[in-house]
């Protein structure tokens, strides 16, 4: 058998902890399994090694803004800069990739540290954020038939130009799963500080639970809605590749959360978990022209402009006009704003924008609404005797999603916790 294993930045957060993965690492091998690990930066390295480049450019006069996964130049293709910011974030996972083999080796262990190039990671030519192509594993097969713990640096890989590129935040969530795709593995062990995923956050709601098994289908969504257990390109490829996922707590020894795909065969839950994400701001076009290509030119400045839209609501045409109404994330505000504000409309009369940062997104998920009739009716029913107004709804095969004021936003989730009996049982989608 062959087991993936990734230990996020808090579980090699420091020597001792280093040395009790070196532990675990060992103890897995001994049960006669080939282990492939990859690891993530020490717990706070990268945003120290981007605190870095930010000093140095602000002494250098250089404005600095949020870019994809970091902090990179707003100078037009300044595609030289943005190489080097990957060459100095990857020596992160590089640092952590080789204490660990160190520390394997130290416990009478063998082992051998891999970087990017290493690996045989291939991506292509956006950095900061690139997309992976494929791996060359020969160097990994070599490894594991010499007996040694393959330790990978997550995070980077190479361009077909030879250079580092790295594949954005949680992108060793992505590394760990495309490594066991590509190896065909048995599972890919996410061990993180958590023990698993929950059926909500239990720093909102104390009575979530932890779900044994949830369908890949069903954590994309949550992952998509401010899950931070696992990043949503890992889940895509665990789907596209049929990689069993297994997240659990690397402190101990329970079992987690396992991440499959949908067996039709059994009952799903109806509603697997609720989320809440505080990262949306809402924009209203008033009079806006109900003629062909409006909307497009509307949405094209947003586009342009790389500001992703979640949820559109047209209201019907009177008097030759209409009101255009979305969401998108609370950063890119500001930005939308300004971009519709250059808007060159034909036959505009006063346009009127108006923004409103002050909502939020609940959103219900679960396989079982294919299934299940009224469970939108339901969640309305639910939000409506808590007397919580709703401004937007969006629905999905298996996920329904409204928009409310931010100070209900706890609440309403408390509310659909409960409601749809999710503080009750074993929670279990994907038995």
């Amino acid at each position: 058998m062959l087991i993936v294993q990734k230990f996020g930045g808090s579980s090699v957060a420091t020597l001792e902890r280093i040395r009790n993965v070196a532990q675990r690492v060992l103890a897995t091998q001994r049960t006669g399994q080939d282990v492939v690990v990859v690891v993530s930066a020490m717990a706070g390295e990268t945003n120290r090694l981007i605190g870095l480049s930010n000093q140095l450019a602000s002494e250098g006069d250089v404005t600095l803004t949020s870019k994809g996964p970091y902090v990179a130049s707003e100078r037009a293709g300044d595609r030289a800069h943005e190489r080097e910011l990957d060459q100095l974030v990857s020596t992160g996972e590089n640092v952590s990739a080789a204490l660990l083999a160190m520390a394997i080796q130290n416990a009478g262990g063998r082992s051998i540290s891999l970087v990017g190039h290493q690996i045989g990671l291939q991506t292509d030519a956006t950095y900061t954020n690139a997309r992976i192509l494929g791996f060359s594993h020969g160097r990994i097969r070599q490894e594991l038939s010499a007996g040694n713990v393959v330790v990978c640096a997550g995070f980077q890989g190479l361009n077909a130009a030879g250079n580092i590129t790295t594949l954005g935040r949680g992108g060793s969530d992505t590394s760990a799963v495309a490594l066991a795709a590509a190896l065909k593995a048995d599972v890919c062990e996410i061990l993180t500080d958590v023990d698993g995923v929950y059926t909500t956050d239990p720093r909102i709601e104390p009575r979530a639970r932890k779900i044994h098994r949830i369908t890949y289908e069903e954590m994309l969504e949550l992952a998509s809605l401010g899950a931070k257990v696992l990043q949503i390109r890992s889940v895509e490829f665990a789907m596209k590749f049929g990689v069993p996922v297994h997240v659990r707590s690397s402190l101990n020894e329970s079992e987690g959360t396992w991440i499959v795909s949908e067996q039709k065969s059994l009952e799903s839950a109806v509603v697997t978990g609720v989320a809440l994400d505080r990262n949306e701001a809402k924009v209203t076009l008033t009079n806006v022209p109900d003629v062909p290509g409006t909307i497009a030119s509307i949405f094209g400045v947003l586009a342009g402009a790389d500001i992703i839209v979640d949820m559109i609501i047209q209201n019907a045409s009177r008097g030759g006009s209409t009101d255009v109404t979305f969401t998108v994330p609370e950063n890119d505000l500001k930005k939308a704003v300004a971009g519709l504000r250059s808007l060159d409309l034909p036959g505009a009369g006063p346009m009127e924008i108006l923004s409103d940062p002050d909502i939020c997104k609940i959103s219900i998920v679960g396989v079982g609404m294919r299934t299940h009739a009224g469970v939108a009716s339901k969640a309305f029913e639910i939000l409506g005797r808590e007397n919580i107004n709703i401004q937007m709804v969006s629905t999905s095969e298996i996920k329904v999603s409204v928009i409310v004021h931010e100070r209900y936003g706890e609440l309403a989730l408390r509310a659909l916790h409960a409601g749809f009996g999710l503080h009750e049982g074993p929670a279990s989608s994907a038995a």
